[in-house]
């Protein structure tokens, strides 16, 4: 048998009893059944946008990220895939949105802290070592005897 060819029917071998099938036509045949897989309902994102909304909330985003999960969730209860999905990729657009506006305001918040931290502990360095060498540079004027 060749494997890349399709299924034959192939009558099945007497085994001395009377097989009848259900359906019409040769009860001696193989008989297929397909089954219909639904398919998998859309995913709702709303614990990514309750973390958004109560740790990076920027411009309402995560509120809005909210409500669309929440919608995606209420059609996908209701059975209405296709509006789920539509809500859903809105909600995981907003959600990508805000996540990543807030990894930026936190990396944005160190650079400057970090740069601030330098330049406050060079300016510290610096007053404190011109107080260590004034003394030394300090020019006093030869007393001239009268």
């Amino acid at each position: 048998m060749n494997p890349s060819a399709p299924p034959e029917a192939l009558p099945l071998q007497h085994s001395g009893h009377q097989w009848t099938s259900g359906q019409s036509g040769n009860p001696g045949m193989i008989q297929y059944t397909t089954v219909n897989i639904p398919p998998e309902p859309p995913k709702d994102h709303l614990i990514w946008s309750l973390f958004n909304l109560v740790y990076g909330n920027i411009c309402c985003l995560g509120l809005g990220a909210l409500v669309f999960s929440v919608k995606a969730r209420d059609r996908k209860v209701v059975g209405d895939l296709s509006g789920a999905q539509s809500y859903s990729s809105t909600a995981r657009v907003l959600n990508i949105v805000a996540t990543t506006l807030m990894i930026l305001g936190i990396l944005i918040f160190i650079i400057i802290f970090a740069i601030q931290v330098h330049f406050y502990l060079a300016y510290k360095n610096r007053n404190t070592l011109i107080d260590h060498l004034q003394p030394l540079y300090k020019w006093n004027p030869p007393l001239i005897p009268q």
